[in-house]
């Protein structure tokens, strides 16, 4: 099996602020719907958990996965989507003049500015890990759960799905929703 989760909340997802690469630690409310979904699917187990190495993901994977054992390996290709310079902003996905407003309201003529991460670039690295390590664990039987983020975890839905681009973020988890890809 291969499931997916995004991780809790943070006080830039209650501002509506885009994190990308920015370490921001879970909030209040984070840790504790990261705790209800412990709860929620504690009958589902796994055999290993790949985590983004960012500390709202990783902090998420832990609180999911207490007391249950299950080993948790931080994995670079799982860092959310860099937004270059964009990082920080408010407002991006309703405003049109904002440049990077194109990669949520139009990702298929998205073009990457200011330093931001293009759809190719996220599309190499989470391809890399599903066929480096995903697929195969889940080829031999094993129960893989990956923690991440949005738009990464969109990526790596996508890939499973074969969605096309235009449907990108038709694959948007919520925070510490559990979904079982394979």
């Amino acid at each position: 099996m291969l499931y997916i989760m995004r991780h809790g909340k943070t006080n830039w997802n209650k501002m509506e602020k885009l994190q990308g690469s920015v370490d921001i630690p879970l909030n209040e409310e984070g840790v504790s719907i990261a705790r209800k979904a412990h709860d929620k699917y504690k009958e589902i187990s796994f055999d290993i958990c790949y985590s983004s190495p960012l500390v709202r993901a990783k902090e998420t994977a832990e609180l999911f996965l207490e007391g249950t054992g299950t080993p948790i390996v931080l994995d670079e290709r799982l860092k959310e989507m860099s937004f270059g310079e964009f990082e920080g902003t408010v407002g991006y996905f309703n405003n049109p003049e904002c440049p990077i407003n194109n990669l949520f309201v139009d990702p298929v003529n998205y073009v990457s500015v200011g330093g931001a991460e293009s759809f190719e670039e996220l599309g190499k690295r989470t391809l890399s890990f599903l066929n480096e390590i995903a697929y195969p664990l889940h080829n031999e039987g094993k129960s893989v759960l990956i923690v991440c983020h949005g738009a990464l975890g969109c990526s790596i839905i996508s890939h499973v799905k074969n969605t096309p681009l235009a449907g990108f973020w038709d694959n948007l988890m919520g925070n510490c929703e559990l979904v079982k890809l394979l």
